[in-house]
């Protein structure tokens, strides 16, 4: 069966798609016609009992039956594929014949198609030639139409000039010119070469005659007012504005240069009206002429001229010029109330500008950089006084060459008229700087005699029993509005350097409040606790250093540390503090962004207030350290009574003891207050808390190392003790308190953490130092990250003497890794023993001093 199934048919003569195609095609539900047929499960279909196997006759009759069906079925099929191949051929070469057929047709419709294009074209070629010439002809009676109306006009604008009569000579020269467009390629003509030089000459004259006729009608022989031919003059403004913008340009400058004559002669610098103190009159002067002008001479001038404009910027680069040098000549005469007037007088015509002309003559896109004052003036090219700005520019930058730096694009602004005088007021701006230093020197020193006279009232309501409030200082509050007030009015007056010198006035000044009204009035220490805490206000590390050795030596000498507690004033003020340091941080930050936003682009990174922001930072940092160190403070003499007690005659463990329960005294009693004071900066309290545990922790387990010698008992009882401060600490947060949060996991994991250590080393004193290598294998299992000097304190804890240690140290450091300093133990030529005797020797000389060196080195750390 096996034979017959690898041997399968199917498998060999076709591919499995070929398969999948068969089944589709033939449907059938016969195991036999299937391509994956299975003889042998076939078989065991038909005979599926032994019993089966009796009419296996039966069965293979009518399998030979289907045989010879089959057979004759394929008969059939190949008799019948015989005829197929025969008739095959016969209709491919029925096709054949066809395409050849086909390709024939093809053939003789391409040969008509190339003699139809050819007929096409023979009939075309006259159509042609005849469009062609139909267009040649058509452009020459236009060029003659155009000749015969450029001569005719040219000769009919000669009779018009001669007789001034702009008004009809206006419309012709325009269709002259535009005519004379239509021959600008035809100059090397004779004729037309000598109708151009016309043309030239006509304009020229025509030019000199309406210069000369508002010279005319201008002229003030008499003193009197000029009388002026409105209509004739407004008919040579249309002749002018139709000879091109040159012409009109030079025309409404000479127009304004006669307008303003009057006012560069009577604000002329040595004038008594020409003072900043007089400047309202320079602006009446104005406003009276242009009103003069909309009078008299509105009508004379086309509208989309806007010669009052052009009146208006020029009076407005004659006063920015006229005022700047005599505010250079007479510098030492202003002071901030004049300079600040005059600001204000020019800020406010030059809005009145703005509301009352387009200020199209001022157009953003088409600026010129005043490099004197490395600022953008805007000037349309335009504009009549385009070259005259110019070149007093460049004289300017000539004469001032150090100065000449090229300035960024304006920013776009509103008006466009802010800024054409009040420029010049720029370079002056120092005055205000300083007027604002006074000002900002005489409030914070009225800051603090506020403070002192607040604090002597609340001491006085402290004595007569009121409660006393934590709140953020008022001050601070008024100078942040103060310094808003200031940086509107500076960035009214300019949004360039001066805003920077702003800047750094601000900064002088949070940083006087920061250390003026809060480092130095937070409370004074007069003595430290032997911890890591580093100090706030003026305390320096050498001070710090000092009150660490004054304190140790203290309690050497038996006597218990003197501690400095905060009242109930002087935590309410340290609590106050903090709140101001970081409502001032916040502010400050806000600060920074508005003056950003005001100040020009090219400047922003010149405004920095993050070493302000740094400043009020460190403040905050003091406060909580302050009130940290008062708090350990507080523990300090539990911490002594500690050390003192006799641990070794302990008989038996009882409830917490004595020092515990003065430590969580003085923790319940403090740190509620803290927190209640700490309520608008929650985040602060937490971080006391951190602080707190971080300082409290390594304290408790110093204690722990003076408690020698330590009998069993007496470790249970610290055990117990370990545990109630363990949770003192992890209740630290929510103590007092009615609503029970839970402490915040970084919180939790520092007090876990710290308190096992102080657990694990008080388990390795309990456990038995015999037998040695025992006990140093428990020391290193649960204190595997501790010092070495640790197992020294830890066999001193447990009270054993020089020769009971020898041997457990000599087991210690047998099984420490060797060191990579040489200097760090003897040579190889020393006895175990030997070693072991060095480095007690060595230990017992430095305990004395290895305290404070770690001390030092931890507040090291921290500063």
């Amino acid at each position: 069966m096996a034979d017959l199934d690898a041997d399968d048919p199917t498998e060999e003569l076709y591919p499995k798609e070929v398969q999948e195609l068969l089944e589709t095609i033939v449907q059938s539900d016969d195991p036999l016609q299937h391509a994956n047929f299975d003889v042998i499960d076939y078989i065991n279909k038909l005979f599926p009992t032994e019993q089966s196997l009796s009419n296996i006759d039966d069965v293979v009759g009518n399998i030979e039956s289907q045989i010879q069906d089959l057979d004759e079925d394929i008969r059939h099929a190949i008799h019948a594929q015989t005829h197929a191949v025969v008739e095959g051929e016969e209709a491919l070469e029925e096709a054949q014949k066809s395409i050849q057929d086909l390709f024939v047709m093809i053939k003789n419709i391409k040969d008509r198609a190339e003699q139809s294009e050819e007929t096409v074209k023979e009939i075309t070629r006259d159509i042609k030639q005849l469009d062609t010439a139909k267009r040649n002809l058509t452009s020459s009676i236009t060029t003659l139409n155009h000749l015969h109306m450029l001569t005719g006009g040219v000769e009919t604008l000669v009779g018009l000039s001669q007789k001034r009569r702009y008004g009809e000579a206006a419309s012709l020269l325009e269709g002259v010119l535009n005519v004379l467009e239509h021959f600008k390629n035809y100059h090397s003509i004779p004729a037309v070469k000598d109708l151009v030089n016309k043309v030239d000459d006509i304009k020229s004259t025509l030019t000199q005659q309406i210069f000369a006729d508002f010279e005319h009608a201008f002229e003030n022989k008499s003193g009197g007012r000029p009388n002026v031919n409105i209509a004739l003059l407004s008919e040579a403004c249309l002749v002018a504005n139709a000879l091109g913008g040159n012409v009109k340009n030079e025309l409404i400058k000479k127009f304004v240069k006669s307008q303003l004559a009057e006012y560069n002669v009577l604000f002329e610098a040595s004038q008594d009206c020409a003072w900043l103190d007089k400047i309202d009159r320079r602006y009446a002067w104005i406003k009276r002429a242009l009103m003069d002008f909309e009078e008299r001479y509105v009508k004379l001038f086309p509208q989309n001229w806007e010669v009052s404009e052009c009146i208006a910027v020029q009076f407005c680069y004659i006063t920015n010029r006229e005022l700047g040098n005599i505010m250079k000549t007479r510098s030492n005469e202003i002071d901030v109330k004049l300079l600040l007037f005059a600001i204000q007088r020019t800020t406010n015509f030059e809005t009145l500008l703005s509301k009352r002309l387009s200020g199209v003559t001022l157009k953003e896109n088409k600026t010129i950089t005043k490099l004197t004052t490395k600022e953008p003036v805007d000037i349309d090219p335009s504009n009549p006084f385009y070259e005259e700005v110019v070149k007093e520019m460049n004289s300017e930058a000539e004469e001032n060459p150090k100065e000449s730096k090229p300035a960024d694009p304006p920013s776009k602004i509103e008006n466009p008229f802010m800024g054409l005088i009040s420029k010049c007021f720029e370079s002056h701006l120092d005055v205000y700087i300083q007027s604002q230093d006074r000002n900002l020197a005489e409030l914070i020193s009225k800051f603090q005699q506020d403070f002192q006279e607040h604090q002597a009232q609340a001491k006085q309501s402290i004595v007569a029993g009121a409660a006393m409030q934590c709140e953020v200082l008022p001050t601070c509050a008024d100078l942040f509005v103060y310094y808003k007030k200031c940086m509107v009015q500076c960035s009214q007056l300019s949004t360039g350097e001066p805003m920077v010198s702003l800047t750094h006035l601000f900064q002088k000044y949070l940083r006087e409040y920061a250390t003026k009204l809060l480092s130095n009035n937070l409370p004074k220490l007069s003595a430290a606790p032997t911890s890591s805490v580093s100090m706030p206000g003026n305390i320096t590390f050498s001070s710090v250093t000092n009150l660490i050795k004054e304190t140790t030596s203290s309690l050497k000498e038996g006597s218990s540390p003197e501690t400095h507690k905060l009242n109930t004033q002087e935590l309410c003020v340290t609590c106050s503090m903090l709140c101001t340091a970081d409502y001032c941080l916040e502010t400050t930050q806000q600060l920074q962004e508005k003056l950003r936003q005001k100040v020009d682009t090219d400047l922003v990174k010149k405004v920095d207030l993050s070493g302000e922001c740094d400043t009020f930072s460190t403040v905050v940092t003091s406060c909580i350290q302050l009130l940290v160190h008062d708090l350990i403070a507080s523990c300090d003499p539990a911490f002594y009574a500690m050390s003192k007690v006799s641990w070794m005659s302990v008989e038996q463990v009882g409830d917490q003891s004595s020092y515990v329960t003065a430590i969580t005294s003085h923790v319940k009693q403090s740190v509620p207050q803290i927190r209640d004071n700490l309520s608008s900066v929650r985040k602060y309290f937490t971080q006391f808390c951190m602080k707190f545990a971080n300082n409290f922790i390594p304290r408790f387990v110093s204690s722990l190392y003076k408690c020698k010698p330590i009998g069993t008992v007496g470790t249970e009882q610290l055990l117990l003790d370990a545990h109630s401060l363990k949770t003192l600490l992890l209740d630290l947060p929510s103590i007092g308190s009615q609503i029970s949060r839970k402490a915040p996991s970084s919180y939790t994991k520092i007090v876990i953490k710290g308190m096992t250590k102080a657990e694990m080393l008080l388990k390795v004193v309990m456990y038995p130092h015999d037998p040695a290598d025992a006990f140093v294998a428990n020391y290193s299992r649960l204190l595997s990250s501790a010092e070495a000097d640790t197992f020294q304190k830890v066999l001193e804890m447990k009270g054993l003497k020089r020769s009971e240690q020898a041997p457990l140290l000599e087991i210690f450091w047998r099984k420490q890794p060797v060191p990579t300093d040489t200097t760090t133990l003897p040579q190889g030529g020393a006895t175990n023993s030997h070693v072991a005797t060095s480095i007690l020797g060595s230990l017992a000389d430095l305990d004395s001093n290895s305290r404070i060196r770690k001390l030092e080195k931890l507040i090291k750390k921290r500063l």
